[in-house]
């Protein structure tokens, strides 16, 4: 929902950012694997309870999300640097909750086994909208620049992030932030199969 929005106000500064790792040989996929692995350092912060320091990491994946999208753009999207971009954004949402759940599993184990789960709904329908799109040669008017077919929702990568920073600021409402958001995520899922439906009918 905010991504747009987000991408709208940064995308000057992204930019710039881009265009200068361009001129020095860096790829898109390069910035892709560099903000996952920053962003996976959050995991041993969060099981050992540094949860103000595990906001940094966070901070920086999501920099990077949109750092390797400018340079992709400037230099020409590849199926390479979109296949990258989606299946390690998952995997680095997916790590979060574990790591909560491994934080304190007597209290957060449930409601982060719900948030993964719904993590595989909004992410399933993600990517089975995006391949019939694909396929059918429909295109996302709200964000043309993207290698695929981008089916935006309540909960995008910048709402994630959001929250990913409240639970590290907050530790003790990992519970209901999980079980909150969760459910946001269900309503995105849902969203997504009435779209699905409705547009992939018979022609």
């Amino acid at each position: 929902m905010l991504d747009r929005r987000v991408l709208e106000l940064s995308r000057g500064f992204l930019s710039a950012l881009a265009a200068r790792l361009a001129a020095r040989g860096i790829r898109a996929d390069q910035v892709s694997w560099f903000g996952f692995v920053a962003g996976l350092a959050a995991v041993p912060l969060i099981v050992l309870q540094q949860f103000p320091w595990a906001i940094l990491p966070v901070l920086v994946n999501r920099l990077a999300d949109g750092v390797d999208g400018a340079l992709a753009r400037q230099v020409g999207p590849t199926d390479r640097g979109a296949f990258l971009d989606i299946a390690l954004d998952f995997l680095f949402y997916s790590s979060i909750p574990l790591a909560f759940a491994l934080a304190d599993p007597a209290t957060n184990a449930l409601a982060a086994a719900v948030l993964i789960y719904a993590f595989v709904g909004t992410g399933s329908t993600f990517l089975a909208f995006a391949v019939i799109a694909a396929k059918r040669g429909l295109t996302s008017t709200a964000y043309p620049g993207k290698g695929f077919y981008y089916l935006g929702g309540l909960t995008e990568a910048s709402e994630t992030i959001a929250v990913f920073t409240a639970m590290c600021l907050f530790p003790a409402w990992f519970p209901p932030l999980a079980w909150g958001f969760a459910a946001l995520c269900a309503l995105t899922t849902f969203t997504r199969i009435a779209t699905g439906l409705k547009l992939f009918g018979p022609r």
